[in-house]
């Protein structure tokens, strides 16, 4: 099985956002968003047209920066997943940006323009 570099980034981001010590609303938003990355990417590069694969991409990109939004609130400057956030974002910003390909499953609709 080939390595998603991008999702196994994205774990790491979540496991280290686990670790800061945050309390009340934006914990669980922070831990929510931070889920939404690795869950949009595996549930993205699952989908067989790139439609739906960007879709889920750009998802990911925007819990990603919800999640660094939240650490500016927290006043978390600091930390390993402040790093891992700018690297995950440079991942994600390519992976949008890139020349997605259907998958090999994928079926054309009929009567579609895809």
């Amino acid at each position: 099985m080939k390595t998603f570099k991008t999702l196994e980034l994205a774990i790491q981001f979540y496991e280290q956002v686990l670790e800061i010590k945050v309390t009340g609303n934006l914990k669980d938003q922070l831990h929510r968003a931070a889920s939404s990355i690795a869950l949009n990417l595996s549930e993205g590069n699952a989908k067989a047209s790139i439609n739906d694969k960007r879709n889920f991409f750009q998802t990911a990109y925007g819990s990603l920066r919800e999640c660094q939004t939240i650490l500016k609130l927290l006043k978390v400057t600091d930390s390993e997943a402040n790093k891992t956030a700018d690297q995950l974002g440079a991942y994600l910003y390519k992976l949008v940006n890139s020349e997605i390909k259907n998958s090999p499953n994928f079926r054309k609709p009929a009567n579609s323009d895809i």
